[in-house]
C-alpha cells in the first residue's frame, strides 16, 4: 500500500543583493550542485523550477529580492535528511552571507495528498497560515512537526491540500 502523504515544504529568503551582484556569486554557484544532490536524494519527489532549472526568478512575492524554494518529499524524515546533512547543511550554515532575516516564518511544511504537486499559491498561503496561527496539522516547521495520521479531520484541509476559500489570510 502506497502512502497517503507526501510533505511539502517552501523556504523562503530575502537575498542582500540581486542575483547578478557579485555579492551573491558563491550562492549562485551552489545553486545547480545542491538542486541536483535534492534531487538524487532519498525521499525526493519534485521541486519548483523553471526551464533554466531554478526558482529564483519565480516572484511570489512584492519583494523582488525574496527568492522560493518549494518541494516535494516522500516523508518528514526524507526531506530532514536532506537539509540537516553533508552540503545542503554548508549551504545552510553560510545563509547569513547571501540572505537578510525575514520579519516573518520563512519555511513551512505541510501534507499534501500522494502524487499531489502543490502550487506557489498554496506555498504562500502555508507561511501565511504559519505566521497567522502559528504550527498546526495545516502548517508547521521541522521544530513543531505534525503527523498525516488524520489529516482530513484538520480544518482547511482535505483530499486536495490547503483550501484557501477556510483560511482568509488578510
Amino acid at each position: 500500500m502506497s502512502q497517503k502523504y507526501q510533505l511539502a515544504q517552501v523556504n523562503i529568503a530575502r537575498a542582500k543583493a540581486p542575483m547578478d551582484d557579485p555579492l551573491m556569486r558563491g550562492f549562485v554557484e551552489q545553486l545547480e550542485p545542491i538542486n541536483r544532490l535534492a534531487e538524487n536524494s532519498p525521499g525526493f519527489v519534485w521541486r519548483l523550477q523553471t526551464d533554466e532549472g531554478d526558482a529564483t526568478s519565480i516572484k511570489l512575492f512584492d519583494d523582488e529580492r525574496i527568492i522560493v524554494n518549494m518541494s516535494v518529499w516522500e516523508s518528514f524524515e526524507a526531506l530532514k535528511n536532506y537539509v540537516y546533512s553533508g552540503e545542503h547543511l554548508a549551504v545552510l550554515r553560510n545563509k547569513k552571507s547571501w540572505m537578510g532575516k525575514l520579519d516573518s516564518p520563512s519555511l513551512a511544511l505541510w501534507w499534501v495528498p500522494h502524487g499531489h504537486i502543490p502550487t506557489p499559491e498554496s506555498a504562500k498561503l502555508a507561511l501565511a497560515m504559519l505566521e497567522e496561527k502559528g504550527p498546526s496539522p495545516a502548517a508547521f516547521t521541522f521544530t513543531k512537526p505534525y503527523p498525516a495520521a488524520h489529516l482530513s479531520d484538520t480544518p482547511g484541509v482535505s483530499e486536495q491540500g490547503l483550501q484557501p476559500a477556510v483560511f482568509e489570510v488578510g
